[in-house]
């Protein structure tokens, strides 16, 4: 599930997983698919740390927040309004604490949730940056510390809240702690 993170533009906002059945995330109003973050992540770590460094990140953003839907109603099953009313409407939340898990391989493919996002939102790309000196990134106009930014990366390594289903990381979040680790990250998650 989404968590609080303070940004440096916008106060507190919510960044995270909003259903274990994909791999789609949100930032407030924007979403975007995780392996797409990882790929910007991976670039942003292969460039010199003195640079600007632009990268795209294909998205969605919600111009009405009613098509956007109710993420604590749809969770509970009472009010499956919007995107996220409708996702949830398909797979409900789980009945089971313990089936409460980020699942690599959602019951919901990329295409069905591009083509269901696309009757809710508009299709735009959301600019990632990382600012020199101080290593600032924004992520479609929300700047972040260095510090915060990792604690998003952390959050998509580990699966979200509730964790990836069994331990098992999908290839793409592999992938991007590899490029982080080689472009010195400060740290490594592995253990987590």
């Amino acid at each position: 599930m989404p968590l609080a993170f303070e940004s440096l533009s916008h106060g507190t906002v919510a960044f995270g997983f909003f259903h274990i059945e994909t791999d789609m995330l949100l930032l407030q109003e924007l979403f975007f698919f995780a392996n797409d973050f990882s790929n910007v992540v991976s670039h942003m770590a292969t460039c010199p740390k003195d640079v600007l460094i632009e990268k795209a990140l294909p998205g969605y953003q919600f111009m009405e927040p009613e098509h956007m839907g109710d993420l604590m109603g749809a969770i509970h099953g009472i009010r499956l309004s919007g995107f996220i009313g409708s996702l949830y409407r398909r797979c409900p939340f789980p009945g089971r604490p313990e089936d409460f898990k980020q699942k690599p391989k959602g019951c919901f493919s990329r295409e069905e949730v591009t083509a269901e996002i696309r009757k809710w939102a508009r299709e735009c790309p959301i600019l990632c940056r990382k600012h020199p000196p101080d290593n600032t990134v924004s992520i479609g106009g929300y700047y972040f510390d260095h510090r915060v930014f990792r604690e998003l990366v952390t959050y998509v390594w580990r699966g979200g809240y509730p964790q990836w289903a069994a331990g098992r990381r999908p290839a793409y979040v592999l992938a991007m702690m590899d490029a982080l680790n080689k472009g010195g990250w400060d740290g490594d998650l592995r253990g987590d």
